[in-house]
């Protein structure tokens, strides 16, 4: 019997389409990981989208980082950070908002492409990970926030994973940098990424699909699977980033409808499932 054939039952008619987390799926830091390539090969005829918390790199040097890795050529619009989605969402809640933000690069190129940084009259506050967080920034903020300005960070994650000479580290996320706004201010940030809704609806939205339409694949539990589940996108989970074969599954988060230990079984399981072709 095929060792996948209890996932028959998740099969649907007509072509889905895949909303894809990078890191840790198909990389660790610039490494590619085994099979990335094939799997991007494979999907290529599929609509599909990456969509990462990341908000430090721009969807431009996020598509020459993959092409630099041998993943081929991914056009930027094809690439959705929590960056370019908050600078969506604010645009979209208040056209020529002011901000002043906090983050790294591709943070700062999205804000600015749709709004005007104010550090003396700002409309929100937008927190987001890489460097810029002292204590100049902190008191800055914290004025802003006290007038009457709305606090925003672009994904919840205390920590993101970082390879760096072959070895795994652990760097503070946008969580974490908020934090102290948070504790400051007294006001709890408006929260943007993965696992809140925004992130998914928007990569749905750009591909012309239902949300039920999708297949979501992550490594991380609590953030990719978790908020997909709540909105009823199916979660294939590969155990290729910080989760690892043989890691008990977190009690209060949902399972995921596929759990695999890296690209190539995934490739399997969505054959079997008649997401891609045999």
């Amino acid at each position: 019997m095929n060792r996948h054939s209890d996932y028959r039952s998740l099969a649907t008619p007509g072509k889905s389409a895949l909303l894809l987390d990078m890191d840790g799926v198909l990389y660790h830091g610039t490494r590619p990981l085994p099979g990335a390539a094939r799997f991007l090969q494979r999907i290529a005829p599929l609509p599909h989208l990456f969509i990462t918390n990341n908000p430090i790199r721009s969807p431009e040097e996020v598509a020459r980082r993959l092409a630099a890795m041998g993943l081929g050529e991914v056009p930027p619009e094809r690439i959705l950070t929590s960056a370019e989605a908050t600078a969506r969402y604010l645009h979209s809640q208040h056209p020529g908002f002011r901000y002043f933000a906090v983050g790294g690069p591709g943070l700062h190129q999205a804000l600015a492409a749709v709004g005007r940084a104010d550090e003396h009259q700002a409309d929100y506050v937008v927190v987001g990970e890489g460097p810029g967080l002292d204590y100049q920034t902190l008191t800055q903020g914290l004025a802003l926030l006290t007038a009457g300005a709305r606090l925003v960070v672009t994904n919840p994650d205390a920590t993101v994973d970082d390879w760096a000479d072959g070895r795994h580290r652990l760097l503070p996320g946008g969580g974490a940098l908020v934090a102290p706004f948070e504790k400051a201010s007294g006001q709890s940030a408006l929260v943007i990424g993965k696992p809140e809704p925004l992130l998914f609806e928007m990569a749905a939205e750009r591909l012309g699909v239902a949300l039920h339409e999708c297949w979501m694949v992550g490594d991380r539990p609590d953030t990719d699977i978790a908020g997909a589940a709540v909105l009823g996108i199916k979660t294939a989970l590969v155990r290729t980033g910080r989760f690892q074969p043989g890691d008990p599954w977190p009690a209060e988060l949902p399972r995921p409808d596929l759990d695999c230990r890296d690209l190539y079984e995934l490739m399997d399981v969505l054959e079997t499932v008649g997401v891609l072709p045999s």
